[in-house]
């Protein structure tokens, strides 16, 4: 089994399937919700914890909303914990209620991802995925079990947002989902993909940070030098094929910026930062996450959710994240670029891409840089589009510049993890992707 008590009629479907089930509308406090494991090969299990949208007053009538998948960075981050109590879900770590959550406009699909991130897990090493390909086969083949299950949302609009290193993995399966949707092996509608701060052109980024942290003052010429030289070296191994140096240039690179600039925050630039030893003790936790004393979801999702989505000792949360990243390694700083030209060129899906304006780790700057270099007849078309303010409640929120299947968001007075930055600047942008009133 996958960890999980079954408690209802729909286990004999679940065993056809491969699908582990957990009846829905009671769970972890009071949200109507569903929660599982699926098999998506023999020893990998994918959890994941969706909530009804909340202003139906019958349950029935949720499949008139949207459903949005969220992934997580990382790769190794969970979306059913970080995401979910830090960001988008229901309730804060502290149980007390978010009136932003993303759940008051649409069904919100959490999905731990890839295996071995949050509850998901497997039974051996070989098991984990090695490339962002594996990962997307994962989804697709989650996302069929899903449908099965859940049938009433065959023809429900269905989005992928993401964040940091989960835009990657976002867009390759938003193209592979697009295809088995297209073959007829999955019943379900796709409308579009989010990529939030999203790692898509490694080497695009991580070029952006010397000139970026010179023109907001963060360092000097000397740091900038010092930055930029480790940045081209790690531009020269990944273009010559040397993704294994590339990874391991990335990580000097990131330690050097630190060292230059008195240990930035890489999430929200504008975050106050101590200096010195206990600045040391920030270290890299999990690619889009790093540990700051912030984790209290590991106490509850191990306590308090577990008892209450019924969880068992096949499956603790966390307690393989780190072998995610170690497996991803060579593959942590290959584009994906092309496979964005190839959504935008081959597919009706509406794709978008948004991104915090006080985010250093995937800065505006580098996400524009191959943004503009998208092997797309129409980006000079998008270019040289209306770029129009986001406005909430006469706010200037961000700003946004749509073409086509093709929008750009600008997120203000936000930094990495913009959905909790700025909620009311995203929120809007999710009705708007999501084509809510």
């Amino acid at each position: 089994g996958a960890g999980v008590v079954v408690v209802d009629f729909l286990l004999i479907l679940a065993v056809l399937s491969g699908v582990c089930y957990v009846s829905g509308r009671k769970g972890f406090l009071d949200w109507n919700q569903e929660y599982g494991f699926v098999d998506v090969r023999s020893d990998a299990h994918m959890f994941y914890w969706m909530f009804y949208v909340q202003n139906v007053t019958k349950i029935e009538e949720a499949s008139k909303f949207p459903i949005v998948i969220w992934l997580q960075g990382g790769p190794g981050g969970s979306s059913t914990g970080y995401g979910n109590f830090y960001e988008i879900g229901p309730y804060y770590v502290n149980k007390t209620y978010r009136t932003t959550t993303w759940a008051n406009y649409v069904n919100l699909l959490l999905i731990d991802n890839p295996v071995g991130a949050g509850f998901s897990y497997v039974k051996y090493h070989q098991d984990f995925t090695t490339d962002n390909r594996q990962i997307a086969t994962d989804l697709v083949t989650f996302t069929k079990a899903f449908y099965q299950m859940f049938p009433q949302f065959n023809a429900t609009p269905l989005y992928i947002f993401s964040e940091s290193y989960g835009g990657k993995m976002a867009a390759e399966f938003a193209w592979w989902l697009n295809k088995a949707i297209e073959a007829g092996e999955v019943n379900a509608k796709l409308s579009g993909v989010a990529l939030g701060d999203s790692w898509i052109s490694p080497v695009d980024t991580c070029m952006s940070w010397a000139p970026y942290l010179l023109n907001i003052g963060e360092i000097d010429e000397n740091g900038y030098n010092a930055i930029n030289k480790i940045a081209v070296k790690t531009k020269e191994a990944v273009e010559g094929g040397y993704y294994l140096d590339g990874t391991q240039d990335w990580a000097d690179l990131e330690g050097e910026v630190e060292i230059q600039s008195g240990f930035v925050d890489f999430y929200n630039i504008l975050t106050q930062v101590t200096d010195g030893p206990s600045a040391l003790k920030r270290q890299v936790d999990k690619f889009g996450i790093r540990s700051n004393g912030f984790r209290d979801e590991y106490t509850l999702m191990n306590t308090e959710v577990r008892a209450a989505l019924g969880i068992t000792s096949d499956s603790v949360y966390d307690s393989q994240a780190g072998y995610v990243f170690d497996f991803l390694w060579l593959d942590f700083m290959k584009p994906v670029t092309d496979i964005v030209a190839r959504l935008l060129n081959e597919t009706n899906l509406s794709v978008v891409v948004y991104s915090g304006q006080l985010d250093l780790i995937v800065d505006t700057p580098g996400t524009l840089t191959w943004v503009e270099k998208l092997d797309w007849p129409l980006i000079h078309n998008w270019t040289m589009a209306e770029r129009n303010p986001l406005l909430v409640n006469n706010i200037v929120e961000g700003f946004t510049k749509k073409f086509n299947n093709f929008a750009f968001y600008w997120i203000n007075r936000a930094g990495h993890m913009s959905p909790s930055d700025n909620p009311e600047a995203v929120i809007q942008m999710l009705k708007e992707v999501t084509n809510l009133k």
